[in-house]
């Protein structure tokens, strides 16, 4: 009798309702509807994305700092009508209406209109830091180095769980398997990332087993990225000694370590592909090489075989070449003999008219002897001490026949000669007569 009653009273209560996950997704749907039916929200832009269809999705960020964030999606029609490029870090003000997404059962907020208020907190860092170590030379193209061109060991920053390693490594064996990879793991996300990150560069530098280094992390949020702003990983990248490349993110993606990096590669996948050249195209450029080289060297022998052929020729027969020097000896004895034999003939010729020049020059040799004697011997003949003589004139000497030439050289007593021009006599000084007017 006790146990009926409970029994009724159980049994007389209304069941609760079970929903469907559909209807239960569409009821608080239309609760949301209307209760937001027309709202505006403001916040920081954060992980924002176009897809092809046109449609933009992202992340809108408490501005306050708080841990608060709301997915939202802005369709192709209203994306269309906006005025200015949205961008990581942007403070917006949007206006739409609260939804779930039925397919997953997510809150979203959709966007029917977005404006710009400023940037936010992170991308002022950001931008700050970005113009402070810019003016400290540290983006300077001039400090890029170019990559080496056939590495044989490649380094690889990057988380040992990271998609991003992984997409690395899938195309550097697919691209160059015989490269040799060394990973340097480290954290890439979150408060630990940066000394992590540095410590891992510090290991590579130390090591120095690398030819070149990737840096490596898939995409995400301004706040996902951040451990590749940090200053301290920022110049620990520029100052790899190892040529580095940056490849964090996705395309649209851009940390300041692609700034201090040698060279910004838009994905992971694409830093691989630019560090390691295809194998497949090495080898068939070496297979042209080879070619061309055989080919060289084929085109090479045949001359030489050719000009040995005909050397081979040349010996086979002495008796030729023999019979054909001695041709030419017996041309140039020829020769010879018949320039003697045009020489003698030349000079009997010459000998006559030789023999009346040689005449003629003795004739004339004689004539302008004689003249010469003639004029010779009328200077002598002027010149005969005995013509002076015959005039009247004596020659007067000394007793030892010395000439003398003056009166004052005689003394009174001395004995002269005087000499005439037909005889002498043997004279005495008796007085001497100086001349006055001298």
């Amino acid at each position: 009798m006790l146990g009926l009653p409970v029994v009724e009273a159980i049994t007389s209560a209304p069941l609760p309702r079970v929903w469907s996950v559909g209807s239960l997704v569409l009821a608080v749907a239309d609760a949301l509807n209307a209760r937001f039916g027309a709202c505006t929200v403001r916040g920081e832009l954060s992980g924002f994305s176009r897809a092809a269809s046109g449609h933009c999705y992202f992340t809108l960020k408490d501005a306050e700092g708080g841990q608060a964030s709301l997915r939202c999606a802005m369709f192709r029609r209203a994306a269309g009508l906006l005025d200015f490029a949205p961008r990581e870090g942007l403070q917006v003000e949007l206006r739409g209406r609260i939804a779930v997404y039925e397919p997953r059962g997510e809150l979203q907020f959709v966007a029917e209109a977005m404006r710009p208020l400023g940037a936010g907190s992170l991308y002022e860092q950001f931008l700050a830091l970005k113009a402070r170590l810019d003016a400290e030379g540290l983006f300077d193209p001039v400090r890029k180095r170019s990559l080496p061109r056939f590495p044989q060991r490649i380094g690889v920053v990057s988380s040992l769980g990271a998609a991003a390693l992984h997409d690395v490594l899938v195309a550097l064996a697919r691209r160059a398997p015989q490269v040799a990879v060394v990973v340097y793991p480290s954290l890439v996300q979150g408060s630990d990332a940066p000394a992590a990150l540095v410590s891992a560069l510090a290991l590579a530098a130390q090591r120095r087993e690398a030819d070149v280094l990737i840096l490596a992390r898939g995409g995400g949020s301004l706040e996902d990225l951040w451990a590749f702003n940090d200053e301290r990983v920022v110049r620990a990248v520029a100052a790899s000694p190892i040529p580095l490349v940056c490849g964090v993110g996705h395309e649209t993606d851009i940390t300041l370590c692609d700034f201090a990096a040698d060279v910004r590669a838009p994905t992971p996948t694409a830093a691989a592909e630019l560090v390691a050249p295809v194998r497949d195209e090495l080898l068939l450029s070496l297979d042209l090489l080879a070619a061309r080289v055989q080919r060289r060297v084929r085109a090479r022998l045949d001359s030489e075989a050719q000009r040995l052929d005909r050397r081979a020729l040349q010996l086979a027969r002495p008796t030729q070449a023999l019979a054909r020097h001695a041709q030419q000896l017996q041309a140039l004895g020829t020769r010879q003999l018949q320039a003697v034999r045009d020489a003698l003939r030349d000079a009997g010729e010459s000998l006559p008219h030789l023999g009346d020049r040689l005449r003629r020059a003795q004739a004339n040799l004689r004539s302008q002897a004689g003249l010469r004697l003639s004029v010779l011997a009328g200077r002598l003949d002027a010149l005969d001490p005995g013509r002076v003589l015959a005039r009247g004139y004596a020659w007067v000497t000394d007793a030892d026949g010395r000439p003398v030439l003056s009166a004052q050289a005689v003394t009174v007593g001395q004995a002269l000669v005087a000499v005439w021009h037909d005889g002498r006599a043997l004279t005495e000084v008796k007085q001497v007569e100086p001349d006055r007017q001298r």
